[in-house]
């Protein structure tokens, strides 16, 4: 097999389910899951490396949501981050993750098989909390994005609640998506967090949010506009169309014409 070959191998380029109701299904993910040994949502490490250097250091304790079969926890402990934590709905997605990191040698990181909207974790254990396009799968049946169905609310907010308990006094939350900053304000800005709210893109043409959450930050105005910093553009080539992203992106941008 060539290299082109490989890659095609390596890379999905169909547009997904022909619902993206079907996200919300356990079943169509583990049974995804059994044939696709990877695939990367919201592009891959090396688009937002920048950005992560900047607030994940070599010591922090770090959990991801939702880590299916990317490789992100593979990069970062690369980078010398290894008190990783990983957690799955899916239980093929758990088992196959963990013979694949077995196997290039990464003992360290821990997988695990979890829901983000009912972590099992201890208050205040992690220093990081970090999910890439996890969030998101919660809003593609969202209804009008101005004003979503209350039961996609209450999914959000009970896994940010569960974000926030686990994070340390000090801890950082940073979630990587489709979302807008109008759309996820409301619920990031809930009069019961203590985080600051920021937030950065990265990408082409289509652009992702980069939000850093950070726990005991908030200022004293509740209603304060989400900030956007400044970063570094890396311009690298993205087949944007190419893969089914676009879905979510579609969906959560859909706004009512009325």
């Amino acid at each position: 097999m060539d290299e082109t070959e490989n890659l095609s191998e390596a890379k999905r380029t169909t547009v997904g389910p022909p619902s993206v109701l079907e996200y919300l299904d356990p079943n169509y993910w583990n049974e995804r899951f059994t044939s696709e040994d990877h695939y990367e949502w919201l592009k891959d490490y090396s688009h937002f490396r920048h950005l992560i250097q900047q607030h994940i250091k070599p010591s922090s304790s770090v959990l991801e949501l939702g880590c299916g079969n990317s490789q992100l926890s593979d990069e970062l402990y690369k980078e010398g981050i290894t008190k990783l934590t990983c957690i799955d709905l899916s239980s093929v997605a758990v088992e196959k993750k963990k013979k694949q990191l077995l196997s290039k040698g990464y003992n360290d990181i821990k997988v695990l098989e979890g829901d983000m909207l009912n972590l099992s974790f201890d208050d205040e254990a992690f220093d990081v909390v970090i999910e890439k396009g996890t969030m998101d799968v919660l809003f593609v049946d969202s209804g009008d994005p101005w004003n979503p169905k209350p039961e996609v609310v209450k999914k959000a907010m009970a896994m940010l609640r569960g974000v926030h308990r686990v994070l340390k006094s000090d801890g950082i939350f940073i979630s990587i998506a489709f979302g807008q900053p109008h759309f996820r304000r409301p619920m990031f800005n809930a009069h019961e967090f203590t985080w600051s709210i920021e937030y950065t893109t990265f990408g082409d043409g289509f652009h992702y949010f980069f939000y850093i959450l950070r726990k005991g930050c908030r200022l004293l105005d509740v209603d304060e506009d989400v900030k956007k910093v400044d970063a570094h553009c890396l311009n690298l080539y993205q087949d944007e169309l190419e893969d089914e992203d676009y879905l979510f992106r579609t969906n959560i941008d859909d706004v009512d014409d009325r």
